[in-house]
């Protein structure tokens, strides 16, 4: 368990480069094993998107683990999916021509997938992430922090970190959670390393946040108060009901042979009427949803790291955590919960190196931190591979674009099941357990 922060004298400082969902929840994984911890935003406050995101039963235990407190805050903003009645329903979004024939399972629907093991809990990325903010202490969050570069020495006893406003810092370690656009993973890899830049997947989301009436009045209730995709050619939908079943969080995900026209922004101005050009020839209902998007709005490309994964999450005393080590797509749903299990593996890691400091073992600290940080990589490398591997390959799945799976419904049933089973049978304390014994 954590140990508690009032009776450990602080011996280690961690810097964390980003202050997005990871980074934060890792901060308070620290801190809360009695660790000195500063993040360096780059950003000039909290900033993250209002879309929705979800965390699976496995994320949740390892959010307790880390920090009690960041669990209250899922559990006070979050739609939570019944445990005795969840489950997530493929549709048939090109087929139907009525909102009868839509809402007809005999006609429309694919196939259901249970999702009681999974136990999905929805919320707003960006209320989440002001409500962990809350929890750190004063000062622990440097804001209009954009990282440049740093330096590992051996004769050094911290890593400099060198900023863009021309200031420094200094931290016995350094955590990249610095998300898809690491600067972190550019300096550890090398700026030519072909893993430094993620890989545009032909696929553009165009998101949005419903009002849950509109969401019903489009669907039905049934499909607006539950998990739904939406299958067709070249093009998917997915939505959910978020901030307690008061909004319906929407994305259409739509292929394109093109080049994505700002890769580096990863959001280009988009139209509604372009998303309705997507829509013609698909189901009244979804239709309708189209139309409830704003007239004008972005669209984002969908970016990831499977065809030039990172060929390891740490050197030296700097490692990578979250988007910055395996950015995914969102098609398998649980990019961000891959990350949490990775703020909790670091945190023991680095919880082990204290432990040994605090013990009077005067064993170099610099070969301990290089040490936890590589069975940190050891032990995460596999899981963040695959799932970047697998979202893609479900992206285009619900596309019909996936040759094994092509538009049969089974075929694309049996593939997701036994993906979502690599998902919920994991077992956290036997990644705690090993952690702590690869760390130590």
């Amino acid at each position: 368990m954590a140990s508690n922060s009032s009776t450990t004298t602080p011996s280690l400082e961690v810097a964390i480069v980003g202050g997005g969902i990871i980074g934060v929840m890792t901060a308070l994984g620290l801190i809360n094993r009695g660790i000195k911890v500063t993040i360096y935003e780059r950003a000039s406050s909290w900033h993250e998107i209002g879309a929705g995101f979800s965390f699976t039963g496995v994320a949740q235990e390892c959010m307790r683990r880390l920090d009690p407190g960041i669990f209250d805050v899922l559990g006070r903003i979050s739609q939570k999916s019944d445990p005795n009645n969840a489950s997530t329903s493929y549709w048939n979004a090109y087929h139907p021509q009525t909102k009868q024939e839509a809402e007809d399972e005999s006609t429309s629907l694919l196939f259901q997938m249970p999702g009681n093991k999974l136990s999905f809990w929805g919320c707003v990325r960006s209320h989440f992430l002001l409500g962990m903010a809350a929890l750190l202490p004063d000062g622990v969050a440097k804001f209009g922090k954009q990282l440049v570069s740093y330096d590992d020495k051996d004769s050094n006893d911290k890593v400099v970190l060198h900023f863009a406003d021309g200031s420094t810092a200094e931290a016995h370690a350094v955590l990249g959670c610095d998300g898809i656009h690491s600067t972190t993973r550019k300096v550890l890899l090398g700026a030519n390393h072909p893993a430094t830049r993620p890989s545009y997947t032909h696929t553009v989301a165009y998101r949005t946040m419903l009002p849950i009436d509109a969401g019903i009045a489009a669907l039905g209730e049934a499909k607006a108060m539950s998990g739904c995709m939406h299958c067709g050619p070249n093009a998917n939908m997915m939505s959910y009901p978020v901030m307690n079943g008061t909004l319906l969080n929407v994305a259409f995900f739509a292929h394109e042979s093109s080049e994505f026209p700002d890769p580096e922004r990863m959001t280009a101005p988009a139209a509604r009427d372009e998303l309705e050009r997507i829509v013609v020839g698909w189901g009244p209902h979804l239709v309708d949803i189209a139309k409830c998007f704003p007239e004008n709005m972005v669209k984002w490309g969908i970016f990831d790291m499977d065809e030039h994964p990172v060929p390891t999450y740490a050197r030296g005393r700097v490692c990578l955590a979250g988007d910055a080590a395996h950015a995914s797509s969102p098609f398998q749903g649980v990019g961000a919960c891959i990350g949490v299990e990775d703020a909790l593996v670091l945190c023991e890691a680095l919880d082990m190196v204290q432990a040994s400091s605090n013990s009077g073992d005067h064993r170099d600290q610099r070969a301990a931190i290089v040490h936890a940080l590589q069975a940190y990589s050891q032990a995460r490398m596999e899981r963040g591979k695959w799932v970047v591997r697998s979202s893609r390959e479900m992206g285009q799945m619900y596309q019909w674009r996936y040759g094994p799976t092509g538009r049969d419904a089974e075929r694309s049933k049996r593939k997701l099941e036994r993906a979502s089973r690599i998902i919920w049978d994991y077992d956290v304390e036997k990644m705690v357990t090993d952690i702590k014994a690869a760390a130590s």
